[in-house]
């Protein structure tokens, strides 16, 4: 399956899209952003994932363009993700919001673009938009974040294309597995947010004793849990030496007793705002 950085998941479109990438969430626009950014691409991370709430699309657009200039890659091996924020969803607000990203960011096309949470009432207008970019060839791909099986069969309901990705907060905590199991099966790639549980987890006793085991981090360990579960994972970091600690994934596998035993750690217990009850 992963056996380097550059390995890709096939979506449902044929579109590749890396199972390892950089989260930019909370990082402000500034030189750090944009060092943390090249930096990973210099690395060998092919993706990276902002959104337009995150309020660091211009930064990440310059050390794309930076990047591709000094270390002789091409867009063309990128893969880039942003999301429309709750307060641009609508049909022509959505076509909108893509535009104001594609032109902070700098670039001609996004390779992901997704819903960034299922407000009710606004999501499938906006889902209409996002076929309409992606029908225009304006995206390589489309999809939806944060959402639960009850918002995607709504989605799946009236959609001339379903979405091809779900990024969710996903980690030991909470394994959304009914969430998960529905993606399987129709064919909707699974991301994970927060795959660290934004550092929680370090101090868990079972993931310190398989860090042990391993003679990994406990990051390493939550990253290849993803992996081997089959979920894309971009986990934030703005520190040289923890972008490249983070993507040292490919040297070890978990056994499937490893694997069972970190699921099984399951709370159903969200750091980020819970889907069904948004107020924001």
């Amino acid at each position: 399956m992963t056996n380097n950085l550059q390995a890709t998941t096939t979506l449902s479109n044929g579109v590749k899209m890396p199972w390892f990438g950089l989260g930019v969430f909370k990082v402000e626009e500034g030189p750090e952003l944009v060092h943390a950014v090249k930096f990973a691409i210099k690395q060998g991370y092919r993706s990276i994932d902002t959104a337009a709430i995150y309020g660091n699309e211009e930064g990440v657009g310059q050390a794309i363009r930076e990047a591709i200039n000094e270390y002789g890659i091409t867009r063309e091996e990128l893969f880039i993700t942003s999301k429309v924020w709750n307060s641009d969803l609508g049909y022509d607000s959505t076509l909108a919001a893509y535009e104001t990203s594609l032109k902070k960011l700098g670039l001609d096309y996004l390779d992901l673009y997704l819903i960034h949470w299922p407000v009710e009432d606004k999501f499938i207008e906006a889902w209409r938009a996002l076929e309409t970019l992606y029908k225009e060839g304006r995206v390589k791909a489309i999809g939806v974040s944060n959402f639960q099986v009850h918002h995607l069969e709504k989605i799946m309901q009236v959609a001339v294309v379903k979405p091809m990705v779900n990024q969710v907060e996903y980690h030991p905590l909470l394994t959304q597995a009914e969430v998960k199991a529905f993606c399987d099966s129709n064919n909707i790639q699974f991301e994970a947010w927060s795959p660290l549980m934004q550092g929680q987890l370090f101090d868990n006793p079972l993931l310190k004793e398989l860090a042990d085991k391993y003679n990994k981090t406990v990051a390493k360990i939550l990253l290849r849990w993803d992996l081997q579960n089959g979920v894309v994972t971009i986990p934030k970091s703005t520190k040289e030496l923890r972008i490249i600690e983070n993507s040292n994934l490919f040297d070890f596998e978990l056994t499937t007793e490893d694997m069972n035993r970190i699921s099984s750690l399951n709370e159903n217990h969200r750091v980020g705002p819970d889907p069904d009850k948004i107020d924001f």
